[in-house]
């Protein structure tokens, strides 16, 4: 079978990843093509596009972006009419992929099945968006909430479970360390304007934790080793000795008591190790008001971090904006080294609510049947 994966940022290509791995395990001979950057050419995906630097917080940062971003779908569509994978795969990224999809079934009359895993307005319940998802995709979902949604509407979407549930296991609970110490990861993002907005004030706030706690120890995860080098200037700049480079959430978080992290997927690949956090995120002031406008969308605005979202209760403290100070961050850490234990009862919680831990496995053996033709209706 050949397939092709559409994504455009680091979680995407990360989930695009691990059903590549599953759909290989059931068809060795698999060939795949997409889209997408290091993680799927490691994977042995045949890069069709590279997707760094698509990926974009707001409208208005997207509009610089939004004539290469057509032209790489149209020559992407033409693409994909032209080879006819087996299945075809779009991973998130509405902007990108929603027109896509769009492009392949209304102007090309492409008729090979489209999976969309992770479909849009996942928190913004679009009815306009779901209809167009379902009339031109077959649409799998990570969440029970847009499932839900979707059967309402009368519209089918396929619901396993979080994919990524299955992929991560909750460590041993560990006890608080001493008063002066611990182990501190900062995961301050995978975009180069998170990383430009989020490292500093995450390295002040680990110069402030420090000075609460001496012997506190610290991680900071780089996602794309392009960026190795700004962050070793951002580091020296700010002055904070002993402060080791990781590349990906897991490695920065093996010995980590608690983590400042980026909200988006990393708190969702956090939680589900069983390491306590902190979330936070600070946009640009060119789209504060597209922020706080999709703040009181998602659901009146009580939370943006994912698993806050997912149970409707805080579970990760949310620092958002100008309220991420270096003090506030700080002394939010300090809490938490104090009693990291805390959040385990909520941690638990959060798990059951994101579904089976086979839903990889599922999701896989639904889009292997896709493939081959011979699972066309959703469970």
């Amino acid at each position: 079978m050949r397939y092709f994966f559409s994504t455009g940022e680091a979680s995407g290509e990360f989930s695009a990843v691990l059903l590549a791995r599953a759909l290989r395990a059931r068809d060795p001979e698999a060939q795949f093509e997409g889209i997408g950057a290091s993680r799927m050419r490691e994977e042995g995906v045949r890069l069709w596009r590279d997707h760094t630097g698509w990926a974009s917080m707001g409208v208005v940062a997207a509009i610089p972006r939004i004539p290469r971003l057509l032209v790489q779908m149209w020559r992407t569509a033409l693409h994909i009419a032209h080879v006819r994978p087996d299945l075809v795969v779009l991973v998130d990224f509405g902007a990108f992929n929603v027109r896509l999809a769009e492009t392949l079934r209304e102007h090309l009359h492409y008729e090979g099945p489209i999976l969309y895993l992770y479909p849009p307005s996942a928190w913004l319940d679009s009815v306009r968006t779901a209809r167009a998802v379902s009339r031109w995709t077959t649409p799998v979902t990570a969440f029970a909430h847009q499932e839900a949604f979707y059967r309402s509407l009368g519209l089918p979407i396929a619901y396993f479970g979080h994919p990524l549930l299955g992929e991560y296991h909750e460590r041993a609970a560990r006890p608080a360390p001493a008063r002066d110490a611990g182990c501190v990861a900062l995961l301050p993002g995978s975009r180069g304007g998170e990383l430009s907005r989020h490292i500093p004030v995450l390295l002040q706030a680990l110069a402030t934790l420090r000075e609460r706690r001496p012997r506190v120890r610290a991680t900071i995860a780089v996602a794309d080793r392009r960026f190795d080098r700004a962050v070793v200037s951002a580091i020296r700049t700010a002055r904070v000795p002993e402060l080791r480079i990781e590349h990906g959430v897991r490695d920065a978080l093996v010995d980590a008591d608690a983590a400042w992290v980026a909200s988006g997927t990393a708190v969702l690949e956090t939680l589900l190790l069983g390491v306590p956090a902190i979330a936070l995120y600070v946009v640009s002031p060119f789209v504060i008001w597209y922020g706080r406008r999709m703040q009181r969308r998602i659901y009146g605005g009580r939370f943006i971090t994912l698993p806050n979202l997912v149970v409707q209760e805080e579970i990760v403290e949310e620092y958002l904006q100008e309220k991420a100070t270096p003090e506030a961050l700080a002394a939010a850490m300090d809490r938490l080294l104090e009693d990291p234990q805390r959040m385990r009862e909520k941690l638990a919680r959060f798990r059951v609510a994101l579904g089976s831990e086979e839903a990889l496995e599922r999701c896989a053996d639904f889009a292997f049947g896709l493939a081959r033709g011979i699972s066309g209706s959703i469970p």
